[in-house]
């Protein structure tokens, strides 16, 4: 039997209110030796709590009876005045009883998920809920957490396991079934399999999720004294970089955070390229840079010459001190960092082609690990049309199924729990 486990799981106090959570067999009796009684499930009772020191608070109490609980656990929440004299005391009060600890981080989670009450992709999206910072983090989380995931893997699953079925089928009974059907049959096998494959490898080759979290990389880049810093602190709002006339002043990338209408931005500023570095903290300012722009999602080009060919991101060449009087040539945006002109316009462009490397509003977004495991069974999956041998399209198809597996967390390492839920609070 697993302990009884409480933490605080709202803010930190001093708050208005701050709620306990205890799972486990021992949480009834726990309120019971608190509250005098324990109240009915699911219905808010207002009590006194005390220990053998006296009356500790009157507070809210709620009992929900397992397994139709969050953690699958008779489960209870004590709703207390959110002073931290009043909380201390109370966690005092529940360490000291025998069978209780206080909870891990994300140890209540990780009982749902041991509880079947939640699947691996739902857990991982509800740590990315509790990091969120922008809309579009917020709106992706909610997915996942919410089964968006769960319920795409468990379709392609659904489909494998058909297919698998159909081959162990033909295989048990070979000598009973006649040469054309089976050959009939491997054939629908292969069709669909490839179908599923094709559909897996859309999903996993849309923008990636991680996008939404790291935020979309904006390097500023160019020569010399072309604006560069200016630039960055007219976007950014905020005197971010050193500003001066002499050319060189940023001799390192300087990174910095922005958030616009719910997307993620790191705006990068980068020291100027040229060919002739005059001394050793130059140069190692130059290849920081070339280094940035090969991580760069979009690039700002701020030269009178055009953008090298190459670029891993986006480009957009711009002409930025038109407050300068100097003149534009071809389709480069003109933009003054110095009197702020053409920012939004200029911002305007990045939002655009922004949109088109995050993934959409209803899009499924995967993780990194989950979209290495869909890759996985995508991969199997096509070479089910390849395999000329039955008994190794029955276990490509065995592969496949062993991926989902690992998507959804029936099966995976203890290692990749533990740092999964090491991300959560202690209350959660």
């Amino acid at each position: 039997m697993s302990d009884t486990i409480f933490a605080l799981s709202s803010g930190a106090p001093p708050a208005a209110i701050a709620v306990i959570r205890i799972s486990g067999a021992g949480a009834f009796p726990a309120v019971e030796r608190l509250a005098g009684a324990v109240p009915s499930p699911r219905r808010a009772s207002l009590r006194r709590l005390r220990d053998a020191g006296g009356e500790l608070d009157r507070a809210i109490v709620l009992v929900f009876p397992g397994p139709e609980t969050a953690t699958g656990e008779d489960l209870a929440e004590l709703h207390l005045h959110g002073g931290r004299a009043v909380v201390r005391a109370v966690e005092v009060a529940l360490a000291a009883m025998p069978g209780l600890r206080r909870a891990e981080p994300g140890e209540f989670t990780r009982r749902a998920l041991e509880a079947g009450r939640i699947d691996l992709t739902e857990a991982e999206g509800l740590a990315d809920l509790l990091a969120a910072e922008t809309e579009g983090q917020r709106r992706a989380a909610m997915r996942t957490a919410e089964g968006g995931v769960r319920r795409r893997i468990e379709e392609w699953q659904a489909r494998a396991l058909t297919l698998s079925a159909m081959v162990e089928a033909i295989l048990d009974h070979s000598d009973e079934e006649d040469l054309a059907q089976e050959a009939a049959i491997l054939s629908d096998v292969r069709a669909r399999a490839a179908s599923l494959a094709d559909e897996i490898d859309a999903v996993v080759n849309q923008p990636p999720v991680e996008r939404l979290h790291d935020g979309v990389r904006v390097v500023l880049a160019g020569p010399p004294n072309a604006g560069k810093s200016t630039l960055l602190n007219a976007m950014s709002g905020r005197e971010a970089a050193i500003v001066s006339d002499i050319a060189g002043t940023t001799r390192d990338r300087i990174e910095v955070p922005v958030t616009r209408e719910g997307l993620a931005y790191v705006l990068t500023d980068t020291a100027g390229l040229h060919d002739l570095p005059v001394d050793q903290v130059e140069r190692i300012g130059i290849d920081r840079a070339r280094e940035a722009l090969e991580m760069a999602d979009i690039v700002l080009w701020l030269d009178e010459a055009r953008s090298p060919s190459g670029l891993a991101g986006a480009v957009i060449e711009i002409a930025a001190k038109s407050d300068l009087s100097v003149p534009v040539q071809g389709d480069r945006l003109a933009v003054s960092g110095r009197t702020g002109a053409g920012v939004a316009a200029l911002w305007r462009h990045v939002g655009e082609i922004a949109a088109e490397l995050v993934p959409g509003a209803d899009a499924l977004a995967l993780n990194r690990r989950q979209r290495d495991l869909a890759s996985q069974a995508g991969h199997a999956l096509g070479s089910v049309a390849l395999e000329p041998d039955l008994l190794l399209v029955a276990e490509q198809l065995r592969t496949a199924l062993r991926a989902f597996d690992r998507i959804t967390g029936r099966a995976d390492t203890e290692a990749m729990l533990d740092a999964l839920f090491a991300r959560f609070c202690i209350g959660k």
